[in-house]
């Protein structure tokens, strides 16, 4: 089975995050709405199939990445998450909430041994298209 496939999404917290998005777009092109940005890409073996990688400066009060106590959170992409939620488990790994489904994909969140917390998402991503800002 395999486990992870890629990056997710790279989210942190900042005091600010409107005027970061700013700077980000201003100083290094990253374009972003009110959910942050996204690098798009193609899959090397299936050069047809677009997929995504989130950006997103969140606001430094946020709980989003609760129980973790760090100022930032990695997603990391998945193939089959209500499986690799269920071996995870099973290994031990202390999974967060339930998972959460959207038109856009399954989301699930597990702790790393450092109080990591880390999200999983097993992507939708043809419904991304038109919810994503472009580069």
């Amino acid at each position: 089975m395999k486990r992870v496939t890629g990056i997710g999404g790279i989210f942190f917290k900042c005091k600010d995050p409107e005027s970061v998005k700013k700077w980000y777009d201003d100083h290094l092109g990253i374009k972003s709405d009110q959910y942050g940005g996204a690098f798009i890409w193609r899959e090397h073996d299936d050069p047809d199939h677009k997929g995504y990688t989130a950006w997103g400066p969140f606001s430094d009060t946020t709980k989003y990445f609760s129980p973790s106590h760090k100022d930032f959170m990695f997603n990391y992409r998945v193939e089959n998450l209500e499986k690799l939620l269920k071996v995870l488990k099973e290994e031990g790994v202390e999974v967060i909430g339930e998972m959460e489904e959207y038109e856009y994909g399954k989301f699930g969140w597990i702790m790393d041994p450092e109080g990591n917390k880390i999200e999983l998402w097993e992507p939708v991503d043809s419904k991304l298209t038109g919810t994503i800002s472009n580069l």
